[in-house]
């Protein structure tokens, strides 16, 4: 066989060895959403209950959410992040807003294990009188969220992180910790190879929380990365934690290297 032949036969291999994979990537995905709920797998992360903490975990999807889940988002979302998102926000807000509801938006949703309201009118009076949470639903109050999806990034299946907000009540005490643990877990069981999240500059708090006590690192794809003179402006940086060679290659190559 001629070397014009053998390079054609090699390509055509690499060829069907490269489809062969994403193939399996998209099959991936496609299995992670026919789950209808990810914390069944893991019955030991539906509780967290510690330093003072006492919260159930429950799933639910954007185009589920009832209207009282829709407004403890958008409350909680403008809380924490109008301040990072300075100028931006009001653009940004709108944004999240559409990204709520979307068919392949997955939540975790902590509820507070505390004396159930009988109805919303209750709700109401007891947010009124205290400082216990921005919960106007019925229900024990809801005291934090993550909002996750399965996508492809830079041709790997990751687990995507669009949010993880705590009110400020249960901040501090292992929540968000516990929150990303579990994220980490359901991308494992679910085929994923990288956990990637997007945090604004601004946010330090989150930034250290991210990279110091969760060891993520800035990914090779943000920004800052890519081209720190041109993106020297860019108000966000992509964070990543790689679970497979070849996505470290793709996500943290720039970084070791």
């Amino acid at each position: 066989m001629d070397k014009r032949k053998l390079n054609a036969k090699e390509k055509r291999l690499k060829r069907k060895e490269e489809l062969s994979r994403q193939k399996a990537f998209d099959n991936a995905i496609r299995r992670a959403y026919l789950k209808e709920d990810h914390l069944v797998d893991f019955p030991a992360f539906t509780k967290f209950d510690r330093n003072g903490i006492s919260v159930s975990l429950e799933s639910n999807r954007g185009p589920s959410l009832s209207s009282s889940l829709k407004q403890y988002v958008q409350n909680l979302l403008k809380v924490n992040m109008e301040g990072p998102y300075g100028a931006e926000w009001h653009e940004e807000e709108k944004v999240k807003e559409r990204e709520m509801v979307v068919e392949n938006a997955l939540y975790i949703f902590a509820r507070a294990n505390v004396l159930d309201h009988h109805s919303e009118d209750e709700a109401r009076n007891d947010r009124e009188n205290s400082s216990v949470s921005l919960w106007m639903g019925a229900g024990a109050p809801i005291v934090a969220f993550a909002q996750y999806r399965f996508v492809m990034e830079e041709e790997v299946p990751v687990l995507y992180v669009y949010e993880i907000q705590l009110e400020k009540i249960v901040q501090g005490k292992g929540l968000g910790k516990f929150l990303m643990q579990l994220l980490e877990l359901i991308a494992r069981k679910n085929n994923m190879m990288a956990i990637v999240l997007t945090i604004q500059k601004r946010n330090v708090a989150a930034m250290r929380f991210y990279t110091n006590k969760l060891s993520y690192k800035i990914s090779s794809i943000s920004p800052s990365r890519v081209n720190p003179l041109e993106y020297a402006d860019c108000t966000y940086e992509i964070l990543c934690k790689t679970f497979d060679s070849q996505a470290k290659l793709v996500f943290e190559d720039a970084i070791d290297g």
